[in-house]
């Protein structure tokens, strides 16, 4: 399984980016896609999911409202479209692959080489 994260840049503060996270190998029907970002410093920290079979979809509080996530089952891509963004959220954001919904790290066993996403104030 590899995971490929891509779309982040620089965005001022109340933009917007889409990360895209393209999957390829094993396919995923019974398993979670998930995001999360890393700042400096900081540890990693859970931002969204989703069941890859169901579509379900899970949010962390700091992000409903503004981010979304998705995938397309045929290309095999997850997405997150970010709006609304602040400089706080300013860190590196990864794809990652696990068993089953949740919200730590040590869910997850395939990662994405992360993109970094950098909002301006």
């Amino acid at each position: 399984v590899q995971l490929q994260a891509s779309g982040g840049g620089l965005v001022q503060a109340g933009g917007s980016l889409r990360l895209s996270c393209a999957a390829s190998g094993h396919t995923f029907s019974s398993h979670v896609m998930g995001w999360f970002r890393q700042a400096p410093a900081k540890e990693r920290e859970f931002v969204a999911a989703i069941r890859w079979g169901t579509g379900s979809t899970y949010l962390s509080d700091s992000v409903k409202g503004r981010f979304t996530i998705s995938r397309d089952k045929a290309d095999k891509t997850m997405y997150l479209q970010m709006n609304s963004l602040k400089p706080e959220e300013t860190a590196v954001y990864y794809c990652a692959r696990g068993n089953s919904y949740s919200t730590s790290p040590t869910g997850y066993d395939y990662w994405g080489q992360g993109t970094q996403v950098t909002v301006s104030s």
